[in-house]
């Protein structure tokens, strides 16, 4: 038989949970990655790193350092170190951040935005946290 083992995370511990189903959208469309802490945590005071893990820096320039879809730190978006295509594109619901939510909308979607998505909170005491979510 298959057993299922549940991990109960200790009370003081919240888990990036990211949706499990892929997200789809159309062209010119409006998406929301769902990501949240749970139990929820609030996160204004971290910071939140949405990122497309498979979209590798070129190797051929040494300068080239990883760039965001969307960087959330001292409790506001820095967008120096954005990637183009997403340049004003992107939000967090920044009210929802209290309760832990880390969902990112995307507006105006294209054909390029797909693929996966990563988000993540790099000062989390957690053992879980990042989460990746597909568009």
């Amino acid at each position: 038989g298959l057993s299922l083992i549940i991990v109960r995370p200790s009370n003081s511990e919240s888990l990036v949970i990211g949706s499990p189903q892929i997200i789809r959208a159309a062209p010119h469309d409006d998406v929301i990655l769902p990501c949240h802490l749970d139990p929820p945590f609030n996160v204004e005071g971290l910071t939140v790193e949405w990122s497309k893990p498979d979209l590798k820096p070129d190797p051929s320039d040494r300068l080239s350092r990883v760039e965001y879809v969307h960087l959330y730190r001292d409790r506001r978006e820095v967008t120096d170190m954005k990637l183009p295509s997403y340049v004003s594109r992107t939000s967090l619901f920044t009210d929802d951040l209290k309760h832990g939510n880390i969902s990112l909308k995307i507006s105006n979607v294209t054909v390029a935005d797909t693929g996966r998505y990563r988000c993540f909170i790099p000062k989390l005491q957690s053992r879980v946290k990042e989460s990746v979510v597909q568009l």
